[in-house]
């Protein structure tokens, strides 16, 4: 099993993505990184690597800014066109497959973000660490555009992200009624990195998050 390199066109130039696919792929997750680290951090690389295992293809790919060695994001509009153009490729290099798309942070944001604003080609969307509002400045307007969002939707979120507070992120979750589904991950923070003492390693919360997604992928599966 091999990752091999693609080449994305956005409509405002061509974006670098990742595919790792399994001999025995029952689904595809197309994702996104977060704001401050590309597609080849270790995050996104070990998640994609416990994918695999558990029967689930990958498309890492990169928003331009990143690719282009910038800090400060594309302009929404770019940003959702690469989000529409990315789904558009994971059909592309696997059309036997059921899709899934979203992403870490800021890539799972704009994932929604695109949806909301017109229908997305993908089965549902599955959120690493939803970035509700900045820290220590509890909101949830960065949620209200999921309202317009009519896809089944997992929010996987630290009990100790920074960046969602966990009865927040709860009320905005049940807002969704029967389309969203949380699970929590018990001490992590927004990086889904554990303190000592909570008796677990970052592995195992690697394995949690890729064990949930690989079920909520299976559900799509033919």
């Amino acid at each position: 099993m091999q990752t091999v390199d693609q080449s994305i066109d956005t409509g405002h130039g061509l974006a670098p993505g990742l595919w790792l696919r399994p001999d025995d792929a029952i689904a595809t997750y197309v994702l996104a990184h977060g704001a401050g680290a590309g597609m080849r951090h270790t995050f996104m690389q070990a998640i994609a690597e416990r994918l695999a295992q558990r029967r689930i293809a990958t498309l890492r790919y990169e928003f331009l800014y990143m690719a282009n060695g910038g800090r400060r994001p594309d302009r929404e509009n770019i940003l959702l066109d690469t989000v529409r153009a990315a789904v558009a490729h994971g059909h592309a290099i696997a059309p036997d497959l059921p899709l899934i798309a979203g992403g870490k942070s800021m890539g799972g944001r704009m994932t929604s973000r695109a949806a909301a604003v017109e229908p997305l080609d993908t089965s549902a969307i599955a959120f690493i660490c939803f970035p509700l509002h900045p820290p220590k400045r509890v909101s949830s307007e960065r949620a209200a555009h999921l309202q317009d969002v009519k896809l089944p939707m997992l929010f996987l979120q630290g009990t100790r992200d920074d960046l969602a507070d966990l009865p927040s992120i709860t009320n905005v979750i049940n807002g969704l009624g029967d389309r969203a589904t949380l699970h929590a991950v018990d001490g992590a923070d927004h990086g889904f990195h554990v303190l000592k003492r909570s008796g677990r390693d970052d592995d195992e919360v690697l394995d949690e998050l890729a064990d949930t997604i690989a079920q909520f992928a299976e559900k799509f599966a033919v």
